[in-house]
């Protein structure tokens, strides 16, 4: 044999034996490279030629622990990891927007089940205290139900009949106002003159009656949903009903629908989530009761009228924070306008300010506490989210869907050791 193919052979072996490492190396990544019996070429033995040393076959590149195969090794990791990201948001994204339309087309059970949680985290307290007298389950809930409904239908007829009595007054005032406010445009820093008030004034009114139609259909529609809101009544009734009473039951139902292993965090997640959801509430109708009656003081004291009324939209655009007992202020505003002039709706305007100002430094962060504190924008964009999609009714839910969320996903995220076996979870007689 030549010594030209002596050298053939040699680098035909180096091939075959980098050929068959390769392979090694791809069936079991975590193989040594001299293992099952296969020289590695980049690490010759001793008995080696000095040629196969020199002149062999370049090793495969060494794959990441996030590739399944030799492909992926050559798209760059960074790029791997931005596809992965964008596959699962892609996917989260339509789940998500799967979960809004079916939630938009029952929205009728939804939006009257969640008012009913809402009810139930409020009034669970008071079901615990008459448990705590002794009194039967279902007797102690339909107390408490009965008595809560009985104060909101009593506070809507006050409010309503005081409305009725001071209409006529507020009319007439209305026009002396609207009067004030046509001189002020002419003899103001505008010195509007006749002719242009009337117009901005006709284009006003062309307005109005251009969308007149819009208006009417809209109030039809909602004559015509008159039945889907006594159906929504209804079903707030008697889920309230059942929650306060089989509340605990539900939820350990509902935990026992879960895995094993899962349900212990679950428990701990919708436990917490369930006092927030309870601390949240009430907080929020005490923030509520003294933004009214701060405000409502002060209409009583400039005898604004319908002072009890607008004390009472005050306390109802409380629940929308940051902006509903404003926007309810300014209907206040409006009205002292309208009845006492400028200067009062002005002290009146600062009264507003002041009250949310300390509504939001000093009552809030007080009463409500760390554990359901909320970031400003996150409840400004969870509010105009909610408005977008479900209305006034998604408003009110936003603020408190989120501080749920945030409390649930902190506890799913945090990493706990079960006090009890999973197999053993023990539901808190607190739940929902």
């Amino acid at each position: 044999m030549s010594r030209f193919e002596r050298m053939r052979g040699r680098l035909r072996r180096a091939y075959e034996s980098g050929r068959e490492a390769a392979r090694t190396r791809r069936a079991d990544p975590e193989a040594a490279p001299g293992e099952a019996g296969v020289a590695s070429p980049a690490s010759p033995g001793p008995s080696a030629s000095p040629e196969a040393t020199v002149v062999g076959v370049e090793p495969p590149a060494a794959m990441h622990s996030s590739t399944v195969s030799r492909d992926d090794t050559e798209v760059p990791h960074a790029l791997r990891i931005t596809a992965a990201w964008c596959w699962r948001l892609i996917v989260i994204g339509i789940v998500t927007w799967a979960l809004i339309k079916i939630i938009g087309t029952i929205s009728i059970v939804i939006i009257p089940l969640t008012v009913a949680l809402l009810l139930s985290a409020l009034l669970a307290p008071a079901v615990g205290w008459l448990l705590r007298a002794r009194l039967p389950r279902s007797l102690a809930t339909g107390v408490v139900l009965v008595g809560g409904l009985a104060a909101v239908v009593g506070t809507l007829t006050l409010v309503v009949n005081e409305f009725i009595k001071g209409v006529p007054e507020l009319s007439e005032k209305s026009s002396q106002g609207i009067r004030q406010i046509q001189d002020w445009f002419k003899t103001g820093p505008l010195h509007l003159s006749d002719s242009q008030l009337d117009r901005y004034i006709n284009e006003a009114q062309n307005w109005i009656n251009g969308n007149t139609e819009r208006f009417t259909s809209g109030a039809l529609s909602t004559a015509a949903t008159l039945a889907e809101v006594l159906t929504g009544t209804v079903l707030v009734l008697f889920a309230t009903f059942f929650f306060l009473r089989d509340g605990n039951s539900i939820w350990r139902f509902l935990v026992r629908l879960l895995p094993v292993a899962a349900r212990w965090k679950v428990d701990d997640a919708g436990r917490a989530s369930w006092a927030t959801l309870g601390a949240y509430v009430r907080a929020t109708v005490l923030v509520a009761f003294i933004d009214a009656v701060g405000i409502g003081i002060f209409l009583v004291l400039f005898d604004i009228p319908f002072a009890f009324p607008l004390a009472a939209l005050v306390f109802l655009g409380a629940f929308i924070p940051i902006v509903g007992a404003f926007l309810s202020g300014v209907v206040a505003v409006l009205v002292a306008l309208v009845d006492s002039g400028p200067v009062t709706a002005l002290i009146i305007l600062g009264v507003v300010v002041g009250v949310q100002q300390v509504e939001g430094h000093v009552l809030q962060p007080l009463i409500m506490g760390r554990a359901v504190a909320i970031h400003p924008l996150a409840v400004i964009i969870g509010i105009a989210a909610g408005v977008v999609l479900a209305g006034i009714a998604g408003a009110l839910v936003a603020v408190p869907l989120i501080a749920v969320l945030n409390t649930a996903v902190r506890r799913l995220a945090a990493r706990t050791v079960p006090d009890t076996p999973p197999d053993a979870v023990v539901v808190a007689s607190q739940a929902p």
